[in-house]
């Protein structure tokens, strides 16, 4: 991941905007004939079974998009961020794929634990699965988030030596701070597997579909399933 120094000029906002729709794959759409849903990365004029115009008064049958499960992860004001460890979701999660997580600030710089110690990164998490933190009444905490990561980042327990794959880790990071906010807040404490069940396993199974219709329509430029 490459980490923007603060003496770095930042991109051209057109550079920005190409690297984030790049990122974002190409937009997914769903539209119905022959009596089935066909999925492709744009309308064509003729149906790809039977070669005819697609053309449909029928509101049933105009196209819809289909929505990405994914965020560039440097527009996500605090929030948990998933992404691949190598690579990226469309391109290189097979399911079984290492995957590292972060904390976003209010700018979207993304806080994440590694053996090198807390990293702060302004690139590299363009296609995230993301998990917004602030639920509706704790929006007064968006004023002390910067100060609450940064003065926990700052402690012994992050340190570069600290790190254990297995034990003390990106998700320990993360979900550690998670509960500290919730403690200021007088709210319950979550467990690991109360937090990934809860919000982490719903929209990844979500973007595993999508990954897999999304790979289908890149090899065969669509892709068709009947009506239920």
């Amino acid at each position: 991941i490459r980490k923007r120094k603060s003496g770095d000029t930042a991109p051209a906002a057109q550079d920005g905007r190409a690297m984030q729709s790049a990122a974002a794959g190409k937009p997914l759409i769903k539209f119905n004939h022959c009596r089935k849903h066909i999925y492709s990365f744009g309308v064509p004029r003729c149906c790809p079974l039977c070669r005819r115009d697609v053309g449909s008064r029928k509101l049933e049958e105009a196209p819809v998009s289909i929505s990405n499960p994914f965020a560039n992860g440097h527009q996500e004001k605090c929030s948990f961020l998933l992404r691949p460890t190598q690579g990226t979701f469309l391109r290189d999660y097979d399911g079984r794929s290492d995957l590292h997580v972060g904390i976003t600030n209010t700018n979207g710089v993304v806080y994440n634990y590694t053996m090198h110690g807390v990293q702060r990164d302004e690139a590299g998490w363009e296609q995230s699965v993301s998990v917004p933190l602030l639920q509706p009444g704790m929006f007064g905490l968006m004023d002390q988030w910067d100060k609450y990561l940064e003065d926990f980042s700052t402690t012994g327990a992050w340190l570069p030596h600290r790190y254990e794959e297995e034990h003390h880790n990106c998700y320990t990071y993360t979900l550690t701070f998670i509960n500290c906010v919730l403690a200021t807040e007088g709210r319950e404490q979550l467990d690991k597997n109360e937090f990934t069940e809860k919000f982490v396993v719903p929209r990844t199974r979500k973007a595993s579909k999508y990954i897999t219709l999304y790979r289908a329509v890149e090899e065969h430029g669509f892709y068709v399933i009947d009506h239920p």
